[in-house]
């Protein structure tokens, strides 16, 4: 699997690759408010992750997602904060983004 120094480059990175949906979480699933669409947790899968943490500033720790629905129709990815800035989230998506199916 690639690597990535930035969360900039691995979105770059992802998006050369098809991934080109801007996906957010929105507590029990991922939407996407420009392109009207909605993923539940059975919808898609997490096919790659990135995790990137600040080297100086424990606020810039990230992670990007790669998210793909089941039909195989929606590539975008999800950039989301952890640690104590995490959003708020459904315990069933919280289960989902743990589990990486490659």
């Amino acid at each position: 699997m690639e690597n990535y120094d930035t969360v900039v480059a691995a979105l770059n990175g992802l998006r050369s690759q098809g991934y080109t949906i801007d996906f957010n979480i929105e507590f029990d699933k991922l939407i996407c408010s420009e392109k009207k669409i909605i993923l539940h947790p059975e919808d898609f899968e997490i096919t790659k992750v990135f995790r990137f943490e600040g080297d100086s500033n424990p606020d810039d720790e990230e992670v990007v997602y790669a998210v793909e629905s089941k039909d195989g129709a929606k590539k975008g990815v999800l950039v989301s904060a952890y640690g104590i800035y995490a959003e708020a989230t459904s315990s069933e998506m919280l289960k989902k983004m743990t589990i990486i199916k490659l």
